[in-house]
């Protein structure tokens, strides 16, 4: 089909483009995308159009199709590279300040000597806990029984919390 005319291609393109548009949203879902695509299905036509006249539905159809295809696959690549920054940029964390460095150490010092309060079983269990040991490798370390260690972490976690509150100064 050659389309010398541009008022023949201009009565193609009235006649054809609302179902082009139609099927472009329904694929794509964005109707501002499926315009733009709708353009470009008729860009293809105007250059390069098909050689037998009665196959301009099927033509237009399969290269509508095409082009949201390509569209999809194109947004779906830009999405994961998106998600790929943001998790590359999310847990990209500042440097500490100077100031978050000296509170931690002070957390630290006033953990430390709340542990040192605690007998020395409390004080073990709960290191053991918090340094990744599961709980049947604390009662192999504990030498107890894997049900028993639930129990001693739950006393010792509460020695832990009234030793922190009563070494905590009372404001009046």
């Amino acid at each position: 089909m050659k389309i010398p005319e541009s008022e023949i291609f201009q009565n193609i393109f009235y006649e054809h483009y609302p179902i082009v548009r139609r099927k472009l949203v329904a694929l794509i879902r964005d109707e501002a995308a499926a315009d733009d695509l709708a353009q470009d299905v008729f860009l293809r036509l105007y250059r390069n159009p098909p050689d037998d006249p009665a196959a301009l539905g099927a033509w237009l159809h399969r290269v509508l199709t095409r082009i949201g295809y390509d569209y999809m696959t194109k947004k779906a690549r830009e999405r994961r590279l998106q998600d790929k920054q943001e998790l590359f940029l999310g847990s990209e964390a500042a440097p500490p300040t100077g100031e978050d460095v000296m509170l931690r150490k002070l957390d630290q010092e006033d953990v430390r000597e709340w542990l040192d309060e605690l007998p020395e079983r409390d004080r073990q269990v709960l290191l053991l806990k918090y340094s990744g040991y599961s709980y049947a490798e604390i009662a192999g370390e504990l030498g107890v029984k894997a049900p028993v260690v639930g129990t001693l972490l739950n006393r010792a976690t509460t020695r832990l919390r009234k030793t922190a509150t009563k070494s905590q100064p009372q404001i009046d």
